[in-house]
């Protein structure tokens, strides 16, 4: 009897919690980079400003932001100037909004793909964080040129080593992003009312974390409810690793990145286990 043929893959209807291996993730490495790459092309295509969009958006945010919370409300910023400190803020949001939309709709916008070819489905949301990530880093150049403009204005003091804890805050504001787009993309593809509640929750949400206001004006009693969302943490230890200023306990650091370890492993483990039985939902 001849041997058995030893196939490199081989399709089957089972799933795993774990989903594909990492060696089986870089045989499609080269998708993985052709699907950044076309998204971010395709995302500019036959429009007047290009790119530039990416710095727009954020601009004229911070923009509305200044006359709105500094100018007309009054909002404090800890003796930072309105500009750069909405700027930090919003900068990281974007981050996080990007990766977790586009994450949560992974099924409903790829439906016709998955179910013609086949590659591991956790590419496609990676191809997302590498997108997002690629505007941050247009953002964070946006954030740098204002940082500097204001520190050789005397305005504020560069921050030192401590802007190093930009990378964790980073990765961390990213997982969390992820993990729960993971989580959202099964009930967008199951119930397409959760599409509009996405766009309900960003916006509750976005209020909810200190991005236009510090932690330092919330009531005492009330900030045990603010620490409760993971990004509040975030973003003060952000603007303190960028701009010097932040209100934040280890107690909360822990947390905040706790719960990002446990969203992202828990949104993997739901994404590979049910995201092949979808198909046919979609």
């Amino acid at each position: 009897m001849a041997d058995e043929i030893k196939w490199e893959w081989e399709i089957n209807k089972r799933t795993t919690w774990l989903g594909a291996s990492l060696r089986e993730l870089y045989q499609f490495k080269d998708l993985l980079f052709r699907l950044v790459r076309k998204d971010f092309l395709s995302s500019y295509q036959q429009t007047l400003l290009g790119p530039f969009w990416v710095l727009l958006q954020p601009i004229l945010t911070v923009l509305t932001s200044v006359l709105i919370f500094s100018k007309i409300i009054g909002v404090s910023t800890d003796g930072v100037p309105p500009l750069l400190y909405y700027l930090a803020g919003i900068t990281l949001w974007n981050l996080f909004s990007e990766i977790f939309l586009a994450t949560a709709v992974t099924f409903t916008q790829n439906a016709q793909v998955f179910s013609k070819v086949y590659f591991p489905r956790i590419i496609v949301p990676l191809s997302v964080v590498m997108l997002s990530g690629l505007r941050f880093l247009i953002q964070l150049l946006l954030l740098f040129i204002a940082l500097m403009y204001y520190y050789f204005t005397g305005d504020i003091s560069l921050p030192g080593s401590i802007i190093l804890l930009a990378i964790p805050v980073v990765i961390a504001t990213a997982g969390i992003g992820l993990g729960a787009g993971l989580i959202f993309s099964i009930f967008t593809a199951k119930y397409r009312d959760f599409l509009g509640l996405l766009q309900i929750i960003l916006r509750l949400l976005m209020f909810v974390c200190p991005i236009f206001y510090p932690m330092s004006i919330v009531p005492q009693k009330l900030k045990w409810i603010m620490s409760l969302n993971p990004l509040s943490t975030q973003f003060e230890l952000f603007r303190y690793a960028v701009l010097g200023k932040g209100l934040f306990t280890t107690g909360e650091v822990l947390y905040s990145m706790s719960f990002m370890v446990i969203l992202v492993a828990g949104g993997l483990l739901l994404f590979n286990k049910i995201g092949d039985k979808l198909i046919d939902v979609v």
